[in-house]
């Protein structure tokens, strides 16, 4: 028996090799635990925020209080990250959430808004969402030098799928630990819950070591923030992943406006909401388990398109559903689609971006891809007001479907790519 077991575990680690490496699975642990605490804080937010006002344009106003701090300070998070120490920066974003969750904690209380009032509080909320966007647009970059530091060059694709993994598992049980307190604990516990786990956080944060600075050099500061942009458009693979999944989040982007579907629509409790906002996460968390051992190996450009077709449709047939359990399958579908395409993305990145140029070409990635996610609640908003809630949706998850047929045709190079051939090439 313990002859097999180890055995096992030996063939289980010759698979995963980055699992043996400590400072990689305590970036796991980072990784997972912000996604987690900052999923409760967004979901917890959209819920406050639409039974504060009944007000869809207040859904979108969130996206665009975030997106816009993302995207302004994204031109020169990059260049400080590489000017930085790794593991410093991501400590430093680590504390700056910690304060955003304390003065969300405060806001939520009951002594807060009776001195504030609804309209003072939504625009608290508004600079505070601000302020989370300013400090990701200098964590994402910093996380993504990290991870290359930590883990060798050869093991970035079986990294990536853990990573995601991570990320995703945070995406799926955040929301659904922020519905259930919302349910039988109310808003305030909720944030405190944000506090205490991004508290946590600074135990694995710490085990990991001081990085080496890959770039010493100090250019001018507007040639270095023009750098990373060069070279995204100088990178027809990468600069056609980038724009597939910016506009694909987009125009898809339907998890803004659950709340509408959950009163509305589906009539569902606290509890069915947080397992709506669940659902993608969900998803995507049982293809990333069945990357993790089985890795796309063949064809990953195809197979993107493909992912982000059927990303698509499942938004479409979710927007015109009335059934909670064919609505909640379809965002688990869109999630699967989209971890396909996360994975294939995040590689072609990592595999593809210098070291020393991480920072930046990864600021250019939240410019690209994660502010997107901000812009489409924001967009989801206008589209609910100005259409409806389920034409707002069906006509975003068509424009999806356009953005991939013309993808596809215009990126003769990334339809091509192959994860082996790049490697190969260094």
């Amino acid at each position: 028996m313990e002859n097999n077991s180890t055995g096992n575990e030996s063939g289980f680690f010759k698979k995963n090799p980055v699992l043996k490496i400590k400072e990689f699975r305590s970036f796991l642990c980072i990784r997972f635990g912000l996604i987690f605490a900052l999923n409760m804080q967004i979901t917890i937010i959209f819920y406050w925020i639409y039974h504060l006002t009944s007000n869809k344009l207040a859904l979108g106003g969130v996206g665009l209080s975030e997106v816009i701090p993302a995207i302004t300070f994204s031109f020169f998070a990059g260049h400080f990250v590489d000017l930085n120490e790794k593991r410093k920066m991501v400590l430093l974003c680590l504390s700056a959430y910690i304060l955003l969750g304390l003065s969300l904690f405060v806001l939520t209380t009951p002594y807060a808004l009776e001195r504030l009032g609804i309209q003072y509080t939504l625009y608290s909320v508004y600079a505070l969402v601000f302020c989370g966007g300013a400090i990701r647009s200098f964590m994402g970059p910093s996380v993504f030098s990290l991870f290359g530091l930590v883990v060798p060059r050869k093991n970035y694709a079986n990294a990536t799928s853990w990573s995601s993994m991570a990320w995703q598992t945070g995406s799926v049980l955040g929301p659904l630990a922020a519905g259930i307190l919302i349910a039988f604990n109310g808003i305030t516990m909720g944030m405190a819950a944000v506090v205490f786990i991004e508290l946590l956080l600074l135990i694995p944060m710490l085990s990991i070591g001081v990085k080496p600075i890959l770039k010493k050099e100090r250019e001018p500061i507007l040639q270095s923030l023009t750098q990373g942009i060069r070279f995204v458009v100088k990178t027809p693979e990468l600069l056609g992943a980038q724009l597939l999944d910016m506009f694909s989040v987009l125009f898809g982007g339907a998890v803004a406006l659950l709340p509408v579907y959950q009163k509305e629509i589906l009539m569902v409790d606290e509890v069915g909401y947080g397992i709506l906002r669940a659902a993608p996460g969900i998803g995507a968390l049982i293809t990333l388990g069945i990357l993790a051992f089985l890795p796309l190996r063949t064809n990953p450009g195809k197979k993107l398109f493909v992912a982000v077709g059927g990303f698509a449709i499942s938004i479409i047939i979710f927007g015109i559903s009335k059934n909670f359990y064919l609505s909640f399958f379809m965002l688990m579908f869109s999630g699967m689609f989209d971890a396909v395409s996360v994975v294939i993305r995040s590689t072609i990145l990592q595999l593809v971006t210098p070291d020393h140029m991480r920072g930046r070409v990864a600021s250019v990635n939240t410019m690209f891809v994660s502010s997107s996610n901000e812009l489409g609640d924001f967009e989801s908003g206008v589209m609910a007001h100005w259409l409806g809630t389920v034409r707002a949706v069906v006509v975003g998850g068509c424009l999806t479907l356009g953005v991939v047929a013309v993808t596809f045709f215009s990126a003769p190079q990334l339809r091509r790519f192959g994860f082996h051939e790049e490697e190969k090439t260094e």
